[in-house]
């Protein structure tokens, strides 16, 4: 207990009043890690079939308030971009996030094929992303084609694809109201991940244009809100569905 009081005590010593990033990092951290408790929580007040969504969703914001944990104390100590973090926090999130794409859709037809399919595009646009950044960061550029490559492949999926059609062919309006606001935070809240890396890469069309250091700002507040809001769209329709049962 007194580590973590006197951990604590020099983490909010070195974070200064005009640290609006280091602010981010924090409430990230506290925010995700409040939503898995809600989510572990109300799995309870769901049918069982929705239990593995909530599930899910919690595993989602508490392995994101995991690496928040660390990545704050990263950016207090060496004030840089904790990018190793991020991407494996991302690797290991977003695919669960498509996996809740097939869940929602399995009682209306949807096969394995589709979660395999979704989960290989995000794993596409993570690994060539992280690339990019990193060991090849001289044809960085490649590595972000390949990688929106992979982003395409999931918004054609679920704006168009597969998912898009059993969605609508479900006759379910919970349903079909949660679809589109999940196809929205793919379209527009994931977005703010290939805009960084063009603001980062070494010849892409933002460089310069952002600094790094308010890319951070942008990607902790878009991880909250697109982690977060996820959930609560899934819990929405778990909560509607299980009454509509009831």
């Amino acid at each position: 207990m007194e580590f973590f009081i006197s951990h604590t005590s020099l983490l909010f010593a070195g974070l200064s009043a005009n640290d609006y990033v280091g602010f981010t990092f924090f409430i990230g951290y506290m925010a995700m890690f409040a939503a898995s408790v809600f989510f572990f929580f109300e799995r309870q007040q769901v049918e069982g079939k929705w239990k593995t969504s909530l599930l899910i969703a919690g595993l989602i914001t508490m392995i994101a308030s995991v690496h928040y944990y660390y990545m704050r104390d990263i950016w207090l100590t060496t004030g840089q971009s904790p990018t190793q973090f991020r991407y494996i926090d991302w690797i290991l999130t977003v695919p669960l996030m498509c996996v809740e794409f097939y869940l929602i859709l399995k009682a209306f037809g949807a096969k394995i094929d589709l979660l395999w399919k979704m989960i290989a595009y995000s794993l596409l646009m993570l690994i060539a992303g992280y690339l990019g950044e990193t060991a090849f960061r001289a044809n960085s550029v490649l590595w972000g084609i390949i990688s929106t490559v992979g982003y395409a492949g999931i918004v054609y999926e679920v704006w168009f694809g597969s998912a898009r059609r059993l969605a609508g062919n479900s006759n379910d309006p919970n349903l079909l109201a949660a679809f589109k606001a999940l196809g929205w935070f793919v379209l527009v809240g994931w977005a703010i991940y290939p805009i960084g890396y063009m603001a980062i890469e070494t010849d892409g069309w933002l460089r310069n244009v952002i600094e790094v250091r308010n890319l951070d700002l942008i990607y902790n507040i878009g991880d909250a809100v697109n982690k977060i809001g996820f959930g609560l769209v899934i819990y929405s329709l778990a909560i509607k569905s299980s009454s509509r049962n009831a």
